[in-house]
């Protein structure tokens, strides 16, 4: 089976520097080089999709663009690309929910994609009206989930559960197809949820032993449920020519960082409710020592940046070898992104997806006429990666 890979619209900005934010933390000022205008964000898309892309995922919260308004926007300057739309399932009811989806994928062909995210900081919640504590919150996702996904089986729905109640709910268009369900969440309720309703379960950036681990976990919690569930991981990517220039370009984006910067956001960070967050966190320590935590994995990105905080670093071939890699374990599908966006996809996209298409491991979802050809250099990216 081939690989899937999808790329990232930066709704909260975009620039040749690391732009934070994310686990309540605010956008750095870096976020205001290049704003996320629906003409930036389609330029990437454009690229992502011709690249070979077949999703963009999309943030949530209040440090970037409304998911679901952005992506309807950009969907209308693209053809093939999905949107892995982020968003959390306590802002909004599970019957429009349903229906939100349903009307997207009839007016888009079938292209979007739905990232369920929980919430894992109370502080955030608390400013959008929702009061209820992270496991309570859980909770509510379970019993969301099993709304939407009988609304989209056709059925008529009745739930008086703990937080959600529906009576004879129904939709009068289901979606085609239906979207699949990414969730993720290293906490033991997560892995609850997860076997019992997403279709890919999430993994952020995490060594491969590390992440064997949680894919086994959950794994067996879906066979207990008499499901299977696939894998798909999120990381950042700087993949270059060669090793030293990649690495360069890492060193760059490090050198970049205030320090009191750092700091204000490792303490923010802290003092988040997320599990995941808490083992992003503890790759680096707060540190710019042994940020190289496996080989080609880079976890400065999470000194600055909530959330997905580990980057492939390395050659072409390098990060195709770190891919096989986390491929053998189990992962099928790769979330991507690198600063800038539009940059980094080629670099990406004609420097590592043709290795990958060599090896067996990727085909290009327009066909192999459409696979690019390796090059000893991203003519792109190299004329503007400075």
């Amino acid at each position: 089976m081939s690989l899937t890979f999808h790329w990232f619209l930066p709704t909260n900005g975009d620039s040749r520097h690391v732009v934070g934010g994310g686990h309540g933390t605010p956008v750095t000022a870096a976020g205001g080089d290049r704003p996320p205008s629906v003409g930036y964000l389609s330029q990437i898309a454009r690229a992502a999709e011709d690249l070979g892309f077949v999703g963009a995922l999309t943030p949530t919260g209040a440090w970037c663009e409304d998911a679901w308004l952005t992506t309807a926007m950009v969907s209308q300057h693209t053809e093939r690309l999905k949107f892995l739309v982020a968003f959390r399932p306590g802002f909004v009811s599970p019957t429009l929910a349903a229906q939100m989806a349903s009307t997207y994928q009839r007016q888009t062909g079938g292209r979007l994609l739905l990232n369920v995210v929980t919430g894992g900081e109370s502080h955030e919640q608390r400013a959008y009206g929702d009061f209820l504590d992270k496991e309570a919150r859980y909770r509510r996702t379970g019993e969301f989930l099993e709304v939407v996904r009988g609304l989209w089986d056709g059925k008529t729905v009745d739930l008086a559960g703990e937080h959600l109640q529906v009576a004879d709910a129904s939709l009068a268009r289901l979606p085609d197809p239906v979207p699949e369900v990414y969730f993720g969440g290293s906490s033991p309720i997560a892995g609850e949820v997860a076997a019992r309703h997403a279709d890919v379960y999430l993994t952020w950036g995490e060594p491969p032993a590390q992440v064997a681990e949680k894919i086994a976990w959950v794994r067996g919690l879906a066979a207990k449920e008499g499901r299977k569930v696939r894998f798909g991981i999120r990381l950042h990517v700087i993949t270059r020519d060669t090793s030293e220039q990649a690495w360069a370009e890492a060193r760059r984006l490090l050198d970049g960082f205030d320090p009191e910067t750092v700091k204000s956001v490792q303490q923010g960070l802290a003092r988040s409710e997320s599990e995941g967050q808490r083992r992003m966190l503890s790759l680096h320590g707060g540190g710019r020592d042994g940020l190289e935590i496996h080989p080609n994995l880079w976890a400065g990105i999470g000194l600055v940046r909530g959330g997905a905080g580990t980057a492939l670093v390395g050659s072409h071939a390098e990060v195709a070898e770190r891919i096989a890699e986390y491929q053998r374990i189990g992962i099928d599908e790769f979330v991507l992104s690198g600063y800038p966006h539009l940059e980094e996809a080629y670099w990406f996209g004609e420097g590592v997806l043709p290795r990958l298409r060599q090896q067996g491991l990727w085909s290009h979802p327009a066909g192999a006429t459409a696979t690019p050809q390796p090059a000893a250099q991203v003519p792109f990216a190299a004329s503007g990666s400075r």
